[in-house]
């Protein structure tokens, strides 16, 4: 999928994208946007096309700029003067992604926002993954959202606002977005994955819960191999021996794709939606699904944050489901 910052492509989310428009056009633009709602659902992709048309002087209220505009070519290549991403970056010294946004990273984003804007309009620095800033950064951040400087804004983008400290939610406006509609996620597949089999294209959106993310994920060779990986985990108890495969498989890199994400985030959809199911042919207690849905979060979170061993995370994981 086309990274967010060259993606042109946004449908839905009217009402976020009508607040954005509204403030920019009234004169009295927040400095600070927590922009946060479920993974893949297009949240970084607005952050950037909000940039993308506040750096243009656009006028379209839906946040479009003229096709062509090479403010839209910088921006995707990474290279506009006046917007700058901060996320996790691989660690120079190990030459693995830091589990963490570090202190460090913020203090460049709040340099830069003192700075005047170069081509005269507004400082944009945009926020990806907000929720893995570590308490240094964030309270770095909070600094320079304390006293904000002029004709400079802020766009955090987060999939769980509740990691975020209380004050540095609490001077920010918040931009809550909600999953996609049915029909939006068909536009966007048919763009995205024109050849994705219309019987493969059901089962995605039941499960993907409104995340055009989370069916591209699915549509991918990866995801394909890790879906018939999930389909086994939760059809029956896992020996050992299974275990220890689908283990492997998920935490071997290949091509440099890390698929333990992948396998996590297929598993809790797919218990999701099986606990659904339950509920609505009224199917014994809900409790145990919804512990153990918690649970796989709890560990996925750990080992990311932690640096935990992946292949021991993905076996405890497996016997969770069925209680063994």
């Amino acid at each position: 999928m086309i990274e967010p910052r060259a993606n042109e492509v946004f449908l839905g989310h009217p009402g976020a994208v009508s607040a954005l428009y509204g403030a920019a056009t009234s004169g009295r633009l927040h400095h600070g946007w927590l922009i946060s709602g479920p993974a893949g659902i297009g949240k970084a992709t607005l952050a950037f096309r909000f940039a993308r048309w506040l750096l243009a002087g656009g006028t379209a209220p839906d946040l479009s700029i003229p096709a062509g505009n090479p403010i839209a070519a910088r921006i995707a290549a990474g290279t506009h003067p006046d917007l700058f991403t901060v996320e996790r970056r691989i660690n120079a010294k190990t030459d693995k992604m830091q589990s963490e946004i570090v202190i460090n990273t913020v203090q460049e984003a709040c340099r830069f926002m003192r700075l005047t804007p170069a081509e005269g309009g507004w400082r944009v620095v945009v926020i990806d993954g907000a929720e893995d800033l570590n308490l240094n950064a964030a309270n770095a951040l909070l600094k320079i959202l304390e006293e904000p400087p002029a004709r400079a804004i802020l766009l955090l983008v987060t999939s769980a606002p509740g990691r975020l400290l209380p004050t540095l939610r609490s001077r920010c406006r918040a931009l809550p977005m909600t999953g996609l509609g049915d029909a939006e996620l068909a536009t966007l597949v048919a763009h995205y994955a024109p050849d994705l089999a219309p019987s493969s294209l059901s089962r995605y959106i039941e499960l993907a819960e409104g995340s055009i993310g989370a069916i591209l994920a699915m549509a991918s060779e990866d995801g394909v191999l890790i879906f018939d990986l999930v389909d086994q985990a939760l059809a029956a108890p896992v020996p050992p021996a299974l275990a220890q495969k689908i283990a492997e498989t998920v935490t071997r890199a290949t091509d440099g794709i890390d698929r333990f994400e992948i396998f996590f985030a297929l598993l809790r959809r797919a218990l999701a939606a099986a606990t659904r199911a339950a509920a609505r042919a009224g199917k014994g207690s809900l409790a145990g699904r919804v512990a153990v849905w918690q649970e796989l979060g709890r560990i996925e979170r750990e080992v990311l944050l932690l640096n935990l061993d992946k292949r021991a995370a993905v076996i405890v994981a497996l016997s969770q489901l069925h209680g063994t």
